[in-house]
Protein backbone atom coordinates (compact mmCIF):
# COMPACT_ATOMS: atom_id res chain seq x y z
CA UNK A 1 0.00 0.00 0.00
CA UNK A 2 0.96 3.65 -0.40
CA UNK A 3 2.35 5.54 2.72
CA UNK A 4 -0.81 8.44 2.20
CA UNK A 5 -4.16 7.28 0.53
CA UNK A 6 -4.59 9.39 -2.37
CA UNK A 7 -7.21 12.06 -1.33
CA UNK A 8 -10.45 10.97 -3.51
CA UNK A 9 -9.91 7.17 -5.11
CA UNK A 10 -12.89 7.13 -6.75
CA UNK A 11 -11.13 6.73 -10.06
CA UNK A 12 -12.39 3.93 -13.58
CA UNK A 13 -11.16 3.27 -15.94
CA UNK A 14 -12.01 2.10 -20.20
CA UNK A 15 -15.19 0.33 -18.69
CA UNK A 16 -7.18 12.14 -18.14
CA UNK A 17 1.38 32.96 -7.58
CA UNK A 18 -0.54 34.84 -10.81
CA UNK A 19 2.03 35.28 -13.68
CA UNK A 20 1.91 37.96 -16.51
CA UNK A 21 -0.78 36.56 -19.86
CA UNK A 22 1.23 34.42 -22.28
CA UNK A 23 1.74 35.99 -25.47
CA UNK A 24 0.05 36.08 -28.74
CA UNK A 25 0.92 32.72 -30.45
CA UNK A 26 0.33 33.63 -34.53
CA UNK A 27 1.76 30.38 -35.89
CA UNK A 28 0.46 26.99 -37.22
CA UNK A 29 -0.61 24.62 -34.83
CA UNK A 30 0.53 21.61 -36.76
CA UNK A 31 2.81 18.67 -36.29
CA UNK A 32 6.47 19.41 -35.88
CA UNK A 33 9.25 17.57 -37.30
CA UNK A 34 10.87 14.57 -35.44
CA UNK A 35 14.48 15.87 -33.83
CA UNK A 36 17.82 14.20 -35.25
CA UNK A 37 20.52 12.97 -32.96
CA UNK A 38 21.49 15.45 -30.90
CA UNK A 39 23.96 17.03 -28.79
CA UNK A 40 23.07 18.84 -25.79
CA UNK A 41 25.64 21.34 -26.40
CA UNK A 42 23.69 22.53 -29.24
CA UNK A 43 20.80 24.03 -27.89
CA UNK A 44 18.39 24.08 -29.76
CA UNK A 45 16.07 21.39 -31.74
CA UNK A 46 17.50 19.80 -34.50
CA UNK A 47 14.91 18.91 -37.20
CA UNK A 48 14.41 16.12 -40.02
CA UNK A 49 13.81 17.15 -43.80
CA UNK A 50 10.34 14.46 -43.85
CA UNK A 51 7.28 16.65 -43.82
CA UNK A 52 5.20 15.97 -41.03
CA UNK A 53 1.70 15.89 -41.16
CA UNK A 54 -0.56 18.55 -38.93
CA UNK A 55 -2.94 18.04 -35.83
CA UNK A 56 -6.19 16.70 -37.43
CA UNK A 57 -4.52 16.01 -41.38
CA UNK A 58 -6.23 12.52 -41.12
CA UNK A 59 -9.45 12.66 -38.75
CA UNK A 60 -12.75 14.66 -38.21
CA UNK A 61 -10.08 18.18 -38.09
CA UNK A 62 -8.86 17.86 -41.01
CA UNK A 63 -13.03 17.84 -42.37
CA UNK A 64 -13.50 20.92 -40.36
CA UNK A 65 -10.49 22.78 -41.51
CA UNK A 66 -11.12 21.88 -44.89
CA UNK A 67 -15.26 22.81 -44.60
CA UNK A 68 -14.18 26.23 -43.25
CA UNK A 69 -11.56 26.96 -44.97
CA UNK A 70 -11.57 30.96 -46.17
CA UNK A 71 -13.81 31.44 -43.28
CA UNK A 72 -12.68 33.72 -40.28
CA UNK A 73 -14.96 32.23 -37.06
CA UNK A 74 -12.56 31.88 -34.39
CA UNK A 75 -13.01 29.14 -31.69
CA UNK A 76 -11.96 28.68 -28.33
CA UNK A 77 -11.08 26.10 -25.29
CA UNK A 78 -10.22 27.40 -22.03
CA UNK A 79 -8.94 24.56 -19.25
CA UNK A 80 -9.01 25.39 -15.85
CA UNK A 81 -6.40 22.91 -14.21
CA UNK A 82 -5.48 22.52 -10.33
CA UNK A 83 -2.32 24.79 -10.82
CA UNK A 84 -2.94 27.06 -14.55
CA UNK A 85 -5.28 28.49 -16.34
CA UNK A 86 -4.73 28.27 -20.06
CA UNK A 87 -6.60 29.36 -22.99
CA UNK A 88 -6.07 29.04 -26.90
CA UNK A 89 -8.04 30.88 -29.76
CA UNK A 90 -8.00 29.49 -32.81
CA UNK A 91 -9.14 29.65 -36.23
CA UNK A 92 -9.13 26.93 -39.08
CA UNK A 93 -6.48 27.24 -41.66
CA UNK A 94 -5.99 24.84 -44.72
CA UNK A 95 -5.02 21.26 -42.93
CA UNK A 96 -4.01 22.81 -39.49
CA UNK A 97 -5.30 25.52 -37.20
CA UNK A 98 -3.74 28.78 -36.58
CA UNK A 99 -3.65 30.13 -33.04
CA UNK A 100 -4.79 34.03 -32.98
CA UNK A 101 -4.53 34.24 -28.60
CA UNK A 102 -3.29 32.60 -26.43
CA UNK A 103 -2.90 32.93 -22.47
CA UNK A 104 -1.63 30.90 -19.64
CA UNK A 105 -1.35 31.95 -15.56
CA UNK A 106 0.18 30.20 -12.86
CA UNK A 107 -3.23 30.38 -10.59
CA UNK A 108 -2.69 27.36 -7.88
CA UNK A 109 -6.07 26.54 -8.07
CA UNK A 110 -5.97 23.87 -5.97
CA UNK A 111 -3.09 25.27 -3.36
CA UNK A 112 -4.61 23.58 0.16
CA UNK A 113 -7.25 21.62 -1.11
CA UNK A 114 -5.73 18.15 -0.29
CA UNK A 115 -5.60 19.16 3.45
CA UNK A 116 -9.12 21.10 4.10
CA UNK A 117 -10.82 19.44 0.67
CA UNK A 118 -12.14 22.64 -0.43
CA UNK A 119 -10.83 26.09 -2.51
CA UNK A 120 -9.64 28.64 -0.66
CA UNK A 121 -10.93 32.49 -1.04
CA UNK A 122 -7.59 33.35 -2.52
CA UNK A 123 -7.33 30.75 -5.11
CA UNK A 124 -10.07 31.61 -5.96
CA UNK A 125 -9.67 35.01 -6.06
CA UNK A 126 -6.41 34.73 -8.24
CA UNK A 127 -8.35 32.03 -10.64
CA UNK A 128 -11.15 34.82 -11.30
CA UNK A 129 -8.31 37.60 -12.16
CA UNK A 130 -6.89 35.26 -14.64
CA UNK A 131 -10.48 34.44 -16.31
CA UNK A 132 -11.66 37.91 -16.41
CA UNK A 133 -8.52 38.58 -18.31
CA UNK A 134 -9.69 35.08 -20.66
CA UNK A 135 -13.30 36.20 -21.03
CA UNK A 136 -11.84 39.95 -22.50
CA UNK A 137 -9.85 37.66 -25.20
CA UNK A 138 -12.80 35.84 -25.96
CA UNK A 139 -15.52 38.82 -26.63
CA UNK A 140 -12.05 40.49 -28.45
CA UNK A 141 -11.60 38.15 -30.98
CA UNK A 142 -15.30 37.55 -31.27
CA UNK A 143 -15.31 34.13 -30.75
CA UNK A 144 -17.71 31.47 -32.86
CA UNK A 145 -17.87 28.84 -30.24
CA UNK A 146 -15.81 27.85 -26.99
CA UNK A 147 -15.45 24.99 -24.64
CA UNK A 148 -14.51 25.83 -20.85
CA UNK A 149 -13.22 22.71 -18.67
CA UNK A 150 -12.17 22.33 -15.00
CA UNK A 151 -10.72 19.18 -13.94
CA UNK A 152 -9.05 17.87 -10.51
CA UNK A 153 -9.51 20.91 -7.92
CA UNK A 154 -12.85 21.65 -9.01
CA UNK A 155 -13.99 17.55 -9.42
CA UNK A 156 -13.09 17.01 -5.49
CA UNK A 157 -13.22 20.59 -3.91
CA UNK A 158 -16.65 20.45 -1.95
CA UNK A 159 -17.07 23.97 -2.83
CA UNK A 160 -16.20 23.38 -6.42
CA UNK A 161 -19.78 23.67 -8.06
CA UNK A 162 -20.52 26.69 -6.09
CA UNK A 163 -16.93 28.02 -7.60
CA UNK A 164 -18.35 27.85 -11.43
CA UNK A 165 -21.44 29.88 -10.54
CA UNK A 166 -19.36 32.09 -9.16
CA UNK A 167 -17.05 32.09 -11.97
CA UNK A 168 -20.16 32.25 -14.82
CA UNK A 169 -21.64 35.47 -12.87
CA UNK A 170 -18.56 37.16 -12.74
CA UNK A 171 -16.91 36.28 -15.94
CA UNK A 172 -19.86 34.91 -17.88
CA UNK A 173 -17.58 32.04 -18.75
CA UNK A 174 -19.53 28.52 -18.15
CA UNK A 175 -16.86 26.44 -17.22
CA UNK A 176 -17.92 22.16 -17.30
CA UNK A 177 -16.13 20.74 -14.60
CA UNK A 178 -15.18 17.55 -16.52
CA UNK A 179 -14.70 13.70 -15.73
CA UNK A 180 -11.14 12.46 -15.66
CA UNK A 181 -11.91 9.86 -18.35
CA UNK A 182 -12.92 12.70 -19.96
CA UNK A 183 -10.07 14.92 -19.63
CA UNK A 184 -7.46 11.37 -20.58
CA UNK A 185 -9.98 11.54 -24.05
CA UNK A 186 -9.10 14.96 -24.81
CA UNK A 187 -5.48 14.79 -23.69
CA UNK A 188 -5.30 12.05 -26.43
CA UNK A 189 -6.62 13.67 -28.69
CA UNK A 190 -4.97 16.80 -28.69
CA UNK A 191 -1.76 15.09 -28.54
CA UNK A 192 -1.72 11.90 -30.22
CA UNK A 193 -0.01 13.23 -33.28
CA UNK A 194 3.19 13.32 -32.09
CA UNK A 195 3.45 9.28 -30.87
CA UNK A 196 6.81 8.41 -31.69
CA UNK A 197 6.42 6.12 -35.00
CA UNK A 198 6.44 2.14 -34.64
CA UNK A 199 4.43 -0.70 -33.80
CA UNK A 200 2.44 -1.74 -30.84
CA UNK A 201 0.63 0.18 -28.33
CA UNK A 202 1.24 2.97 -26.55
CA UNK A 203 1.35 4.95 -23.37
CA UNK A 204 -0.12 8.66 -22.91
CA UNK A 205 0.10 10.22 -19.50
CA UNK A 206 -0.83 13.69 -18.54
CA UNK A 207 0.93 15.01 -15.11
CA UNK A 208 -1.44 17.91 -14.38
CA UNK A 209 -1.52 19.75 -10.58
CA UNK A 210 -4.25 17.53 -9.17
CA UNK A 211 -4.41 14.17 -10.79
CA UNK A 212 -2.21 12.13 -13.66
CA UNK A 213 -4.09 10.43 -16.49
CA UNK A 214 -2.54 7.24 -18.13
CA UNK A 215 -3.94 6.31 -21.06
CA UNK A 216 -2.87 3.13 -22.99
CA UNK A 217 -3.97 3.23 -27.07
CA UNK A 218 -3.28 1.30 -30.34
CA UNK A 219 -2.78 3.86 -32.95
CA UNK A 220 -4.92 3.20 -35.56
CA UNK A 221 -6.28 5.50 -38.03
CA UNK A 222 -6.72 9.24 -37.72
CA UNK A 223 -7.23 8.82 -33.52
CA UNK A 224 -5.73 6.01 -31.58
CA UNK A 225 -8.48 3.57 -30.32
CA UNK A 226 -8.00 3.87 -26.22
CA UNK A 227 -7.89 0.48 -24.73
CA UNK A 228 -8.04 1.30 -20.96
CA UNK A 229 -6.60 4.44 -18.83
CA UNK A 230 -6.62 5.49 -15.34
CA UNK A 231 -6.65 8.69 -13.38
CA UNK A 232 -4.92 8.86 -10.29
CA UNK A 233 -5.05 12.15 -7.64
CA UNK A 234 -1.65 12.65 -7.90
CA UNK A 235 -0.49 15.71 -9.51
CA UNK A 236 2.24 18.12 -8.79
CA UNK A 237 -0.04 20.21 -6.76
CA UNK A 238 -1.64 17.35 -4.41
CA UNK A 239 1.61 15.25 -4.15
CA UNK A 240 3.40 17.85 -3.09
CA UNK A 241 0.89 19.05 -0.33
CA UNK A 242 0.47 15.18 0.70
CA UNK A 243 3.87 14.02 0.84
CA UNK A 244 5.37 16.71 3.22
CA UNK A 245 9.03 16.68 4.16
CA UNK A 246 11.97 19.02 5.27
CA UNK A 247 14.27 21.27 2.45
CA UNK A 248 16.93 21.72 5.21
CA UNK A 249 19.34 18.70 3.97
CA UNK A 250 20.13 16.56 1.25
CA UNK A 251 19.31 13.61 3.30
CA UNK A 252 15.87 14.68 4.03
CA UNK A 253 15.17 15.77 0.52
CA UNK A 254 15.69 12.35 -0.79
CA UNK A 255 13.45 11.08 1.98
CA UNK A 256 10.85 12.84 0.74
CA UNK A 257 11.50 12.11 -2.64
CA UNK A 258 11.54 8.46 -2.42
CA UNK A 259 8.36 8.69 -0.23
CA UNK A 260 6.68 10.39 -3.24
CA UNK A 261 7.66 7.82 -6.01
CA UNK A 262 6.39 4.77 -3.72
CA UNK A 263 2.99 6.69 -3.46
CA UNK A 264 2.59 7.27 -6.58
CA UNK A 265 4.41 3.99 -8.21
CA UNK A 266 1.81 1.73 -5.74
CA UNK A 267 -1.35 3.89 -7.12
CA UNK A 268 0.11 3.28 -10.81
CA UNK A 269 0.36 -0.14 -9.74
CA UNK A 270 -3.33 -1.83 -10.48
CA UNK A 271 -3.66 0.08 -14.40
CA UNK A 272 0.04 -1.43 -14.94
CA UNK A 273 -1.29 -5.12 -13.94
CA UNK A 274 -4.59 -4.78 -15.80
CA UNK A 275 -2.49 -3.61 -19.34
CA UNK A 276 0.23 -5.93 -18.97
CA UNK A 277 -0.21 -8.29 -21.60
CA UNK A 278 -0.62 -5.03 -23.92
CA UNK A 279 2.80 -3.73 -23.09
CA UNK A 280 4.96 -7.38 -23.14
CA UNK A 281 4.60 -7.88 -26.38
CA UNK A 282 7.05 -8.41 -29.42
CA UNK A 283 7.22 -4.32 -29.79
CA UNK A 284 9.03 -2.32 -27.28
CA UNK A 285 6.47 0.30 -25.34
CA UNK A 286 6.72 4.07 -26.49
CA UNK A 287 5.86 6.92 -24.17
CA UNK A 288 4.25 10.08 -24.68
CA UNK A 289 4.00 12.83 -22.03
CA UNK A 290 2.07 16.41 -21.92
CA UNK A 291 2.98 18.23 -19.08
CA UNK A 292 4.57 20.93 -17.31
CA UNK A 293 6.71 18.22 -15.70
CA UNK A 294 7.78 16.85 -18.84
CA UNK A 295 8.22 19.94 -21.39
CA UNK A 296 9.97 21.74 -18.21
CA UNK A 297 12.40 18.81 -18.09
CA UNK A 298 13.11 19.16 -21.87
CA UNK A 299 13.77 22.63 -21.35
CA UNK A 300 16.53 21.65 -19.28
CA UNK A 301 17.82 19.02 -21.18
CA UNK A 302 17.96 21.48 -23.77
CA UNK A 303 20.01 23.84 -22.09
CA UNK A 304 17.50 26.76 -22.99
CA UNK A 305 18.03 29.89 -21.68
CA UNK A 306 14.28 30.21 -21.48
CA UNK A 307 11.07 27.94 -22.66
CA UNK A 308 10.53 27.75 -26.35
CA UNK A 309 7.69 25.89 -27.28
CA UNK A 310 8.68 25.24 -30.83
CA UNK A 311 12.06 23.41 -29.17
CA UNK A 312 10.24 21.09 -26.86
CA UNK A 313 7.00 20.33 -28.71
CA UNK A 314 7.59 17.14 -30.59
CA UNK A 315 10.49 16.53 -29.25
CA UNK A 316 11.96 12.74 -28.71
CA UNK A 317 14.48 11.92 -25.55
CA UNK A 318 16.31 9.33 -24.57
CA UNK A 319 14.42 8.60 -20.84
CA UNK A 320 17.68 8.22 -19.46
CA UNK A 321 18.35 11.78 -19.76
CA UNK A 322 15.14 12.71 -18.09
CA UNK A 323 15.63 10.47 -15.19
CA UNK A 324 19.38 11.93 -14.63
CA UNK A 325 17.77 15.09 -15.03
CA UNK A 326 15.19 14.49 -12.18
CA UNK A 327 17.36 12.92 -9.91
CA UNK A 328 19.42 16.05 -10.07
CA UNK A 329 16.48 18.35 -8.89
CA UNK A 330 15.57 15.79 -6.02
CA UNK A 331 18.97 16.57 -4.64
CA UNK A 332 18.79 20.69 -4.93
CA UNK A 333 17.63 22.35 -2.54
CA UNK A 334 14.58 24.65 -3.78
CA UNK A 335 16.55 27.86 -3.95
CA UNK A 336 19.03 25.97 -5.82
CA UNK A 337 16.04 25.24 -7.81
CA UNK A 338 14.77 28.47 -8.50
CA UNK A 339 17.47 29.67 -10.07
CA UNK A 340 17.65 27.29 -12.81
CA UNK A 341 16.33 28.22 -16.27
CA UNK A 342 12.68 27.25 -17.00
CA UNK A 343 11.76 27.00 -13.62
CA UNK A 344 11.51 29.98 -11.76
CA UNK A 345 9.63 30.52 -8.68
CA UNK A 346 6.09 29.39 -9.50
CA UNK A 347 7.86 25.55 -10.57
CA UNK A 348 10.34 25.24 -7.94
CA UNK A 349 8.27 23.71 -5.16
CA UNK A 350 6.26 21.64 -7.36
CA UNK A 351 8.95 19.98 -10.44
CA UNK A 352 10.19 17.41 -7.48
CA UNK A 353 6.85 15.89 -7.35
CA UNK A 354 6.69 15.84 -10.97
CA UNK A 355 9.65 14.16 -11.41
CA UNK A 356 8.57 11.50 -8.86
CA UNK A 357 5.35 11.11 -10.97
CA UNK A 358 7.45 10.83 -14.20
CA UNK A 359 10.07 8.02 -12.91
CA UNK A 360 7.58 5.81 -11.30
CA UNK A 361 5.94 5.78 -15.12
CA UNK A 362 9.66 5.16 -16.45
CA UNK A 363 9.94 2.93 -13.37
CA UNK A 364 6.63 0.46 -14.52
CA UNK A 365 7.15 1.28 -18.51
CA UNK A 366 11.15 1.29 -19.08
CA UNK A 367 10.79 2.77 -22.57
CA UNK A 368 14.05 3.80 -24.00
CA UNK A 369 12.46 7.32 -25.40
CA UNK A 370 10.19 9.20 -24.00
CA UNK A 371 8.15 11.63 -26.11
CA UNK A 372 7.18 15.39 -25.20
CA UNK A 373 4.12 17.38 -26.06
CA UNK A 374 3.48 20.78 -25.17
CA UNK A 375 -0.09 20.17 -26.06
CA UNK A 376 -3.14 18.58 -25.35
CA UNK A 377 -6.51 19.01 -23.63
CA UNK A 378 -7.23 22.71 -25.39
CA UNK A 379 -6.06 21.00 -28.80
CA UNK A 380 -8.66 17.87 -28.28
CA UNK A 381 -11.28 20.61 -27.50
CA UNK A 382 -10.58 22.42 -30.93
CA UNK A 383 -10.08 19.56 -32.59
CA UNK A 384 -13.75 18.39 -31.19
CA UNK A 385 -15.31 21.81 -31.85
CA UNK A 386 -14.02 22.37 -35.13
CA UNK A 387 -14.94 19.50 -36.41
CA UNK A 388 -18.48 19.03 -34.68
CA UNK A 389 -19.34 22.65 -36.05
CA UNK A 390 -18.63 21.28 -39.68
CA UNK A 391 -20.57 18.07 -39.11
CA UNK A 392 -23.53 21.18 -38.11
CA UNK A 393 -22.72 22.80 -41.16
CA UNK A 394 -23.11 20.08 -43.73
CA UNK A 395 -26.39 18.93 -42.65
CA UNK A 396 -28.25 22.13 -42.55
CA UNK A 397 -26.45 22.76 -46.07
CA UNK A 398 -27.65 19.37 -46.95
CA UNK A 399 -31.28 20.15 -45.59
CA UNK A 400 -31.55 23.54 -47.24
CA UNK A 401 -31.02 21.26 -50.23
CA UNK A 402 -33.65 19.24 -50.09
CA UNK A 403 -36.23 21.56 -49.26
CA UNK A 404 -35.25 23.61 -52.43
CA UNK A 405 -35.83 20.54 -54.18
CA UNK A 406 -38.92 19.70 -52.91
CA UNK A 407 -40.14 23.46 -53.80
Amino acid sequence: MAEHSPPDMNRGHGKKRGGTSGKVADFRYKRPSRPEKRSKNNGAKARDAKPRNAIGSQGPADTAAQFHRGRRQAYAALDLGTNNCRLLIARPSGENFTVIDAFSRVVRLGEGLAASGRLSEDAMERTLAALHVCAEKLRRRHVHLARSVATEACRRASNGAEFIERVREETGIALDIISAQEEARLAVLGCHILLEDGEGPAVIFDIGGGSTELVLVEPSGAVPRIIDWMSVPWGVVSLTDTVTGSDESEDLRLDRYRRMRKTVYDSFKPFAERIRDFTRGPHPIRLLGTSGTVTTLASLHLELPQYDRQAVDGLILPSQAMRDISLKLSHMSGDDRRQLPCIGDDRANLVVAGCAILESILDIWPSVTLGVADRGIREGILRSLMAADADGERSRAALQRMREQDV
